[in-house]
């Protein structure tokens, strides 16, 4: 598989698996509908993917005019920081606003949604990567 055919088919399998995940944890802790749970889910996961693609790109355009090279603990901890914290901008008003509840309670929701997707990534990517390989970036030359 094509680097790029591996990417695109592993942020879609992710997202999939994300909707599948959250929509009936969204719908049982906020009861409400099915579909309600289903489509914030969806729109939630369009955004993360969105935001992910555009978090990447102004971090690597930043990261390139860095004079210090690489990528430290402290790099990829603001990596993780800015990635999360934008999600968190976009998604907390998002839930609020659809589950009919306050700024708070969505703030509660989606850190227990970030706790969960932490161990969602690491199951999927070792998943995925029993399923379809590793990477050449990974193999050993």
């Amino acid at each position: 598989m094509t680097p790029i055919a591996r990417r695109v088919t592993q942020a879609l399998l992710y997202e999939v698996g994300a909707i599948a995940l959250t929509s009936p944890i969204i719908g049982f802790g906020f009861d409400t509908t099915v579909e309600s749970a289903l489509m914030l889910s969806a729109i939630m996961s369009t955004i993360a993917l969105t935001w992910n693609y555009v978090f990447n790109s102004l971090y690597e355009r930043w990261e390139a005019r860095q004079k210090v090279k690489g990528r430290s603990f402290m790099r990829r901890v603001v990596h993780g920081l800015g990635f999360e914290g934008g999600l968190v901008v976009m998604l907390v008003p998002l839930m609020a606003v659809w589950l009919e509840t306050s700024l708070l309670t969505a703030f509660i929701a989606e850190l227990g949604i970030l706790v969960m997707f932490l161990v969602y990534a690491i199951v999927f990517t070792w998943a995925f990567d029993k399923v379809f390989g590793l990477p050449q970036s990974a193999l050993a030359k």
